[in-house]
């Protein structure tokens, strides 16, 4: 159990209506709170807006944002009381986790649409190239005379 620890991961959803800064805000505000009650907080992420399964609150979309915290378990009562007090909070729920810690991922606020536009080509051209590694590697006589086939027509 030495390698394993025991934290928690808060998923909750922020009404969809609100802004980008406000959304910025309560994750902030949520964070500091947390670190309050004596958690620890090892990785927030905004998920973005996403269609719920069902409506909540005459909401069809909500914005989905997940904190993985430490602690000794008394701060999430805390925590969920003032998610529940929030009118921008429709849904939260905490769960705890076992096994190694979440390492924090690198935030994509500064990324640009270009870097994104780059990162997807690279992510395109690998594709294509473990498509035509796989195509390569078959020695089934079915692929093959069908490439035959195809070369024909």
């Amino acid at each position: 159990m030495n390698d394993q620890h025991s934290y928690y991961e808060t998923m909750y959803i922020l009404r969809p209506d609100i802004a980008e800064d406000e959304v910025t805000n309560h994750i902030d505000k949520y964070n500091k709170l947390l670190e309050e009650f004596g958690g620890t907080i090892l990785d927030s992420q905004m998920r973005g807006k996403r269609r719920l399964a069902y409506q909540i609150a005459k909401h069809r979309e909500g914005i989905y944002v997940q904190l993985s915290h430490q602690g000794d378990g008394q701060h999430i009562f805390k925590i969920e009381k003032a998610m529940r007090l929030s009118e921008d909070v429709i849904r939260y729920m905490t769960v705890k986790q076992e096994g190694p810690l979440p390492t924090p991922r690198p935030s994509t606020k500064n990324t640009t649409q270009s870097e994104n536009k780059d990162n997807n080509d690279v992510n395109i051209e690998s594709k294509e190239k473990q498509t035509v590694v796989s195509a390569d590697t078959s020695t089934s006589g079915k692929v093959d005379t069908e490439n035959k086939e195809n070369g024909e027509s």
